[in-house]
Order: structure tokens, then sequence, then C-alpha cells
């Protein structure tokens, strides 16, 4: 079965992949939780992932762009990793 969600900014479509959906939900559900970016990588990609090892950053830089100010809200929390601000 394959979904799909469609998000809005400002009356604006945001064309978010798949897996930066997951990653504003999971921050966005837990507001000022800060998550590692071993948890989210576990979380989002699996305990098997044999990829680039700034995928996580990478997957924030980029929905941190696409949702423009909203972006804002996803901050890095140093030695730890990224949470949502409400």
């Amino acid at each position: 079965m394959r979904w799909s969600v469609s998000l809005y900014s400002k009356g604006v479509e945001l064309d978010l992949t798949p897996k930066e959906y997951e990653l504003l939900l999971l921050l966005a559900s837990h507001p000022g939780r800060a998550f590692s970016s071993e948890f989210l990588l576990q979380q989002l990609w699996g305990y098997d992932y044999d990829g680039f090892d700034r995928t996580v950053d990478t997957h924030i830089t980029r929905l941190r762009k696409k949702l423009g100010t909203p972006g804002e809200k996803i901050v890095t929390v140093w030695g730890v990793g990224y949470r949502f601000v409400s």
C-alpha cells in the first residue's frame, strides 16, 4: 500500500520526501525533546542502514530549507542532535 500526505505552508504545497515527512513528524510530535542523530537514523532508516554518516544532517538541512521560516523551529542541540521547539 502506498500513501501520500500533502503539507502546506502559507498556502504553498511543500514537496517533502517520505523521509523528510517522517523526520518532521517525529520531531514535531515531541516538541522540546532532543533526539540524537543516531536515534533518528535508527528510527527512520533502520538499524542496518549502512549509508552516509551525515544522512540525518543532510535531511535536516533540506527540511529546514523547504519549510522556510517554520524550519527555524528545528534547532540543533550541540553535542546531542536536534529538537523541535514550539
